[in-house]
């Protein structure tokens, strides 16, 4: 019985692996094309196997661009924002999930709205405010517009609000204040959706391009999806440098997922239990 339970499910099987094969094969022709020549890199039709590793492109990625200081940059975002995001949107989530104020529902469900507007639409309002505290070309440019995400609270509420009430109770008979209650308790049983929340954006931080490019105006302060950019010119394209950089940019994240994606998965599966 039980192994022809497992035989009925093999089409789910070809499914799967055939939705892995194609989220997998732009990857690993990312890493086959960073592998090449520039003169085979333009064979038609592409060549799939290079005929010769070429592993000084990655050398030349150093080189030929100010490598470590794109990613010093990218890397300052990043954990700006995700610590950012940490704090103030676990602190607003607390609020939702477990304080009872005026207009509580009405004030979320205006932060929920956020979601539905384009990060487009408030590119240039935002560029505006950042000029006007004299903020372009810097860190703070980069960094405190991202600190605070609607999803972020929405995330973090829907985590908080899986745990059991009787704790807040217990801990106000003790005579644990509403900081307190956030701080020594909820925070230490919500690693799981605070890991989530972190690798999300992480990643939209690590690869956000449009947003970097347009705070910034000076090479010090290009962040690694716009530095590599460089590498696509107006009529030739260095494909194998392009994706030998893309390769090395991506490679932090997904080694930050494979440490963590047991937290990861175990969040994003306790946020929709109870909403």
């Amino acid at each position: 019985m039980h192994i022809e339970t497992r035989f009925n499910k093999w089409p789910i099987h070809l499914l799967l692996i055939a939705g892995a094969i194609v989220m997998v094969l732009p990857f690993v022709w990312m890493i086959i094309t960073s592998l090449k020549t520039f003169n085979e890199s333009m064979i038609v039709p592409p060549t799939f196997i290079p005929k010769s590793m070429e592993w000084e492109n990655y050398l030349k990625v150093f080189t030929g661009m100010n490598y470590l200081g794109y990613f010093s940059n990218t890397l300052i975002m990043t954990v700006g924002r995700t610590l950012g995001q940490l704090i103030l949107c676990s602190m607003a989530a607390y609020a939702f999930a477990r304080l009872r104020f005026p207009f509580k529902n009405v004030i979320f469900i205006m932060i929920l709205a956020v979601l539905m507007v384009p990060s487009q639409i408030v590119l240039i309002p935002t560029f505006i405010i950042m000029r006007n505290f004299g903020w372009i070309d810097t860190f703070y440019a980069l960094i405190v517009p991202g600190v605070f995400s609607a999803f972020g609270v929405f995330l973090l509420r829907q985590f908080f609000m899986t745990l059991p009430k009787e704790l807040d109770e217990a801990a106000k008979i003790d005579g644990c204040s509403y900081f307190g209650i956030y701080w020594r308790i909820i925070l230490p049983l919500s690693v799981p959706g605070l890991v989530a929340l972190a690798i999300f954006t992480s990643l939209n931080s690590w690869n956000d391009f449009l947003y970097p490019l347009i705070m910034t105006d000076t090479d010090k302060m290009r962040v690694l999806s716009v530095g590599i950019a460089a590498f696509q010119g107006e009529y030739v394209t260095d494909y194998p440098l392009l994706m030998s950089g893309a390769v090395l940019s991506a490679l932090p994240m997904i080694l930050v997922f494979l440490f963590l994606q047991k937290f990861f998965i175990q969040g994003i599966a306790l946020t929709g239990s109870k909403g």
